[in-house]
């Protein structure tokens, strides 16, 4: 014998946001008072690196797994991890993700979507210094400009997600590292 039920009538499909895991923001707004409190603190943040062979290195931060550096073959490296200037762009995507977050934490918009693409037009004609291009100067070295694309999603307009970014950029350490000269020295060790 077979029972027949009577069709349910068909309901409005629901959309599900998954948000992106918060931060504190308590713990965020007590870290924003002491920077208030105290405009001049500063941190230090700690890398030993040490060359495995070739162009591969081993960057030891904290206790985290050694961050491996390579230079592609046609640097002559092995090709077996980012090179020095990939992860220089990856350091600044993460510290303008972590940027993003904060002030979208601040101003209470909660993210959907958070993902940093950059390129950077780099050139090593000088060969590190290893006799090639002889006439450059310490501006024509390096990276020679840097594009960032965000695209970021939340429960906000686009305005005010726009809004979040820019103002992310302005703080970020590591951009403004990037913008402008610091004082930078280098020595041998004791």
């Amino acid at each position: 014998m077979s029972i027949a039920t009577a069709a349910t009538p068909a309901t409005a499909p629901t959309t599900v946001k998954a948000y992106l895991r918060p931060i504190d923001r308590d713990g965020l707004m007590a870290f924003a008072e002491k920077g208030r409190n105290n405009p001049a603190s500063r941190g230090t943040n700690k890398v030993h690196t040490v060359m495995e062979g070739q162009y591969r290195s081993l960057s030891y931060v904290g206790n985290h797994t050694p961050v491996v550096v390579d230079e592609p073959l046609h640097l002559f490296g092995q090709d077996t991890a980012p090179a020095p200037g990939e992860i220089v762009l990856s350091g600044l995507g993460g510290c303008l993700a972590v940027g993003i977050t904060a002030v979208a934490t601040w101003k209470q918009v909660k993210l959907t979507r958070l993902e940093v693409f950059m390129e950077g037009d780099i050139g090593n004609p000088a060969a590190w210094g290893a006799g090639g291009a002889l006439e450059k100067t310490p501006p024509e070295m390096g990276f020679q400009a840097i594009r960032v694309k965000v695209v970021v999603e939340g429960d906000a307009p686009r305005e005010v997600l726009d809004e979040i970014v820019q103002h992310a950029n302005f703080y970020s350490p590591v951009a403004n590292t990037m913008r402008n000269p610091i004082p930078f020295t280098i020595s041998l060790a004791d």
